[in-house]
């Protein structure tokens, strides 16, 4: 009786402890009950004041086996700066439950765990001094990562931002020691590259000489050198206690005296931090499933990435679609070229990876090539880029798109990116976008649209439909003369939508399951990406929301810019094994090498002006197919309904070619007009009609009434 009691007693304290309930009186009225029930203490007067005494020491054993298990919390010599238990949510999300942290002063701490576990809500939180418990008299500084965007940090002048509180004499000689030129101190935070944004961040902590510096994502962006002098730098405080959350593991390496780690153990309902002494090798050593801290082909997580469309005219994957030659690049209102005679050329087998310093001009060379801006001797140079070629862009500041978007679910961002079937946000970039001076052009000039393109002799020849004319008098006007008559950005969106339509992006179903699905292939969960909202992403699931929304058009090249940065180690892993596989041509820009050298085998080294190239490619297998096939699948009613508003179906394999209706005749020239814009728009019942589809094939088990509605048999 005695033993099944004492069992008994012992589930109900392991129950309580397990959803982190150690209040004292509910574990004394829990316990104490059945404690005093047993012989033993029945008999004895001081029965309850002993059956007390166990309950207590029941819930500091429950305490401690929660709090310290697999800790190490050596160094008691040292100084604590804070020694603290805490909640912390996010959202309505609990992230930590009844948790412990404990900070030494002088020791460097590193913060690691999954992406969207909460390592910045727990940086951003201890910089606030929001911690239940939180010492009052310590001074904190948090260098962002840069992950949100804060336009009051970018409008700053360098100087007054770091040279305030009488420290203009030492700002300027630490911007000094880090190469900052005149030109960098005088003007504004947000003319400066990401690298330079983060060295003015670091600064700034340099300058503020706080108890606790917050580091999140302090490498991003920075060269190698900048990485060492900061290594150096954070290994000299020995007063300054720091705690960093990064993804490098080379740079975590070298600077962790101790690790950090969120931690799910099982049968346990809340996530715990958790002390591991030493560095992450260390760390690695306990926790060998975290192995892929240092071996990026260990991740276990997959990343899927739509292979590329066929490009006209391209049958090998070592035939060139991309080719620069004595191309120069210069900055309107400069006398200097940023680039000189820049030679490159890509296919669909190059893997190449930018590097070169801080402003050396690696972004401005592939803001080039993507189109957002163009050579400064235009003409007196070979430009080549395929009309036909769909990049994936992702900007380095590409968070600054999606966060015009904060409350909305990242599937309603990429449904408003491309209702249309093209990628809405390239048409508003700069890039693309049309000005006032050349829509009154067109406006003159009588222009309604760009139609179609064609190739005749060698040259692109594109349709012009003008106002108030038929369209069987529409004409055609070379590429070349429809620029010299100004009308670039007209030319350059109707190459865009045709290489949509290439794409089939016209087909792909804008709902919600096919973009989740979507999602899926880049490791956003449901969760996140249906249901949660873009503002409370973290760094690394906003990366992949904006490799997914760059990725929905099924490149032929990716371009990335510093993509790495807000990755945890298991997606950096996942994400190079994607690029492995992809069929088409990658070109990044990284600091990271061992994530470059995973995935490149040719680099473009950016230096003084000029770009040489190291490296060979080597030929790979064409994996481009016809992409269109892909969609031509029998739409579901609820996609019909979803998409169109309406409530019929559509069999795709009847209406993906408009040359002829369901009965094999031909359609007019007209007819076929009507049915793309028809089928733009998303109107099914107009297409059916178009087509002279019969409602029992349309819609299974259904018959068409004389009004031209359906009804079920």
């Amino acid at each position: 009786m005695a033993s099944e009691m004492l069992d008994y007693v012992s589930t109900l304290c392991l129950h309580a402890a397990k959803r982190a309930n150690f209040g004292k009186k509910n574990w004394e009225g829990m316990v104490i009950p059945y404690l005093c029930e047993l012989p033993i203490l029945a008999e004895d007067d001081s029965g309850e004041e002993v059956a007390t005494k166990i309950a207590h020491s029941y819930l500091k054993q429950m305490q401690d086996l929660l709090d310290d298990d697999e800790s190490d919390n050596s160094d008691d010599d040292v100084r604590d700066l804070c020694n603290i238990k805490f909640n912390l949510a996010f959202g309505g999300k609990i992230l930590l439950h009844d948790t412990k942290l404990r900070l030494k002063r002088g020791h460097r701490y590193g913060l690691v765990g999954r992406n969207g576990c909460g390592k910045t809500t727990l940086m951003t939180a201890i910089n606030n001094g929001k911690l239940e418990d939180w010492p009052t008299h310590l001074t904190t500084f948090y260098v962002d990562s840069g992950s949100n965007v804060d336009n009051d940090f970018e409008n700053k002048h360098v100087m007054d931002f770091l040279g305030g509180n009488g420290k203009a004499k030492e700002a300027r000689e630490l911007m000094e020691s880090l190469q900052f030129s005149e030109t960098m101190m005088a003007g504004k935070i947000g003319d400066l590259s990401g690298g330079w944004q983060m060295k003015v961040r670091i600064c700034a902590a340099v300058l503020k000489n706080a108890d606790i510096l917050l580091l999140d994502e302090p490498t991003n962006h920075l060269d190698k050198s900048t990485v060492e002098w900061l290594t150096k730098y954070l290994k000299s405080l020995t007063e300054t206690t720091v705690v960093t959350v990064s993804h490098d593991t080379n740079f975590m390496e070298n600077i962790c005296s101790d690790i950090i780690h969120y931690e799910k153990r099982e049968n346990w309902f809340h996530n715990k931090l958790v002390n591991y002494k030493g560095a992450m090798s260390a760390f690695v050593e306990k926790q060998p499933q975290a192995k892929h801290y240092f071996e990026l082909a260990t991740s276990e997580l997959f990343f899927k990435f739509p292979q590329p469309g066929r490009l006209e005219g391209i049958k090998t994957s070592t035939q060139r679609f991309l080719e620069l030659e004595r191309v120069d690049f210069r900055y309107p209102g400069t006398d200097k070229n940023q680039l000189t005679s820049v030679n490159l050329t890509m296919t669909l087998s190059s893997r190449v990876a930018v590097v070169g310093a801080n402003g050396a001009g690696k972004t401005t060379l592939i803001k080039m090539l993507v189109g957002d801006t163009q050579p400064s001797n235009l003409g007196a140079c070979k430009f080549f880029r395929h009309h036909n070629l769909r990049i994936a862009y992702v900007a380095q500041h590409s968070f600054h798109h999606v966060e015009q978007h904060y409350e909305q679910s990242p599937c309603d961002y990429i449904a408003w990116r491309f209702k249309d079937a093209y990628d809405r946000e390239k048409f508003l970039s700069e890039g693309y976008r049309i000005s006032e001076e050349e829509q009154k052009i067109a406006d003159d000039w009588n222009l309604e649209g760009i139609w179609s393109r064609h190739m005749k002799a060698g040259k692109l020849e594109y349709e012009i439909k003008k106002r108030h004319v038929k369209e069987k008098n529409n004409k055609f006007y070379g590429r070349d003369e429809l620029l010299e008559m100004g009308l670039e950005m007209h030319v350059k969106q109707a190459d865009e939508r045709i290489a949509a339509v290439e794409a089939g992006l016209d087909l792909r179903p804008i709902t919600t399951s096919e973009i989740q699905k979507h999602l899926n292939d880049f490791g956003l969960e449901k969760e996140f990406g249906t249901y949660g909202k873009v503002k409370g992403l973290s760094g690394g699931q906003k990366v992949k929301l904006v490799l997914a929304a760059a990725m929905w058009n099924c490149p032929h090249l990716i371009v990335l810019d510093e993509p790495t940065n807000y990755l945890d180690r298991e997606a950096l892993g996942a994400f190079s094994k994607a690029l492995q596989e992809f069929g088409g041509a990658v070109l990044m820009i990284s600091h990271n090498k061992e994530f470059y050298s995973s995935v490149c085998n040719q680099q473009w080294v950016v230096a003084d002006g000029t770009v040489n190239t190291i490296g060979t490619e080597q030929e790979r297998a064409m994996k481009a197919v016809s992409v269109k096939k892909t969609y031509e699948k029998e739409v579901t009613v609820d996609a019909a309904v979803e998409n169109a508003g309406g409530n019929a179906n559509v069999d795709g394999d009847k209406y993906k070619d408009a040359s002829t209706n369901f009965w094999g005749k031909a359609l007019s020239k007209k007819e076929e007009r009507n049915f793309g814009k028809a089928k733009k728009k998303g109107d099914v019942e107009a297409m059916r009609k178009i087509l002279a589809v019969p409602m029992g094939k349309l819609m299974p088990g259904y018959e068409e009434l004389g009004d031209g509605k359906a009804a079920k048999k």
